[in-house]
C-alpha cells in the first residue's frame, strides 16, 4: 500500500521534549508556523530586557544582610549602560571614586583575605538576582569545614569579568571569584557564570582564569556549581595557578554510581574504569 504523503508520527518530536533547542518547529508552506515565530519574538524579547535590566543592588545587599554577609557597593568606570555595552574596556575598571573607596577599606583591613566575592550585573541582571543568594548558600555550606578568610560581597554596577581582577589586587586577596550575568540566549535569559582566579591581579587574561558556566535551575545546579568551584580552590592553593593549566577534574557524584562511588567529571581526560 502506497505511504500517505503526510506521517502523523514526527520522530522529531520526542527528541524536543528532551531540549529547549528549537528543533521539530514544523513549517506552513516555507515559513514557520506562527506559534513558533512568536515563542522566538518572545525568547527575544526576554534576552533583550535581560540585558537592559537594571542592577537592584539595593534588594540584594538587604538579603546578603539578611543572610549574615556584609557587602560593598562599588561602580565600574562605565557611567551608564550605554558606555557599557559600546566601551567593554570601561566595564573592566573601577570608576576612580570606587577605586579609592576600595583602597580605603583595603587600609583599614590590610590583613588580605583568602577568597574576595564579586557580583556584577554583566550582560544580564536578571541572572544575579535569580541565583546569587541561593548560589551563595550552597557554597557556604559546602566551603564551611575549609575555614577560607573572606572579604565583604564586592556588588559592581556595569561589571564586567576582568574587573574581579582590580578588586582582588586592592584587597591582597589570594583568590577572587565573580558571580556575573552571561549574554542571554534565545533560551537562557537568566544564565549565572562564575569566574575564578588565583593572584588576581590588573592585567591578566582570560587565561589565567576557569569559568563555571550555566549556572541556573535549568543548567548547571547551585549544589554542582559550589563543588566545582571549591575543587578548583582547593587544586588553585596547592598548586599555586588557575586557568588553562588548571583543569576541571572535580569528583562528581551521580545517581547512576554506586553509594560512595565517584567518576570524573571531565570524560575528555580520563578513559572510563572497566
Amino acid at each position: 500500500m502506497e505511504k500517505p504523503p503526510f506521517d502523523p508520527h514526527n520522530p522529531w518530536l520526542e527528541l524536543r521534549r528532551l531540549t529547549p533547542a528549537r528543533i521539530a518547529l514544523g513549517r506552513t508552506g516555507t515559513s514557520l508556523p506562527t506559534r513558533a515565530q512568536l515563542d522566538f519574538q518572545f525568547a527575544h524579547a526576554q534576552a533583550r530586557d535581560a540585558v537592559h535590566l537594571p542592577f537592584d543592588h539595593v534588594a540584594l545587599s538587604e538579603q546578603l544582610a539578611e543572610c549574615g554577609r556584609d557587602s560593598l557597593l562599588l561602580h565600574s568606570a562605565a557611567t551608564d549602560r550605554n558606555s557599557y555595552l559600546q566601551r567593554p574596556d570601561l566595564g573592566r575598571k573601577l570608576s576612580v571614586e570606587s577605586a579609592k573607596k576600595l583602597r580605603e577599606y583595603a587600609a583599614a583591613n590590610p590583613r588580605g583575605v583568602d577568597l574576595a566575592i564579586v557580583v556584577a550585573d554583566g550582560l544580564s541582571a536578571l541572572a544575579v538576582h535569580r541565583h546569587t543568594l541561593p548560589f551563595l548558600a550552597r557554597f557556604a555550606e559546602q566551603s564551611s569545614a575549609d575555614g577560607w578568610s573572606m572579604a565583604p560581597v564586592i556588588l559592581v554596577e556595569q561589571g564586567r569579568v576582568a574587573v574581579a581582577d582590580e578588586i582582588g589586587e586592592l584587597l591582597g586577596a589570594k583568590m577572587t571569584v565573580i558571580l556575573i550575568g552571561e549574554r542571554p540566549g534565545l533560551s537562557s535569559p537568566d544564565s549565572l557564570g562564575l569566574y575564578f582566579t588565583y593572584n588576581p591581579k590588573v592585567g591578566l587574561t582570560d587565561a589565567y582564569r576557569n569559568c563555571i558556566s550555566n549556572v541556573r535551575l535549568e543548567g548547571l545546579t547551585y549544589g554542582m556549581a559550589a563543588h566545582r568551584l571549591l575543587y578548583l580552590m582547593r587544586e588553585a592553593c596547592r598548586r599555586q595557578l588557575s586557568g588553562v593549566n588548571l583543569k576541571d577534574e572535580a569528583q562528581v557524584q551521580t545517581l547512576e554510581s554506586d553509594a560512595g562511588a565517584d567518576i570524573k567529571g571531565n570524560f575528555l581526560l580520563d578513559s572510563p574504569q572497566a
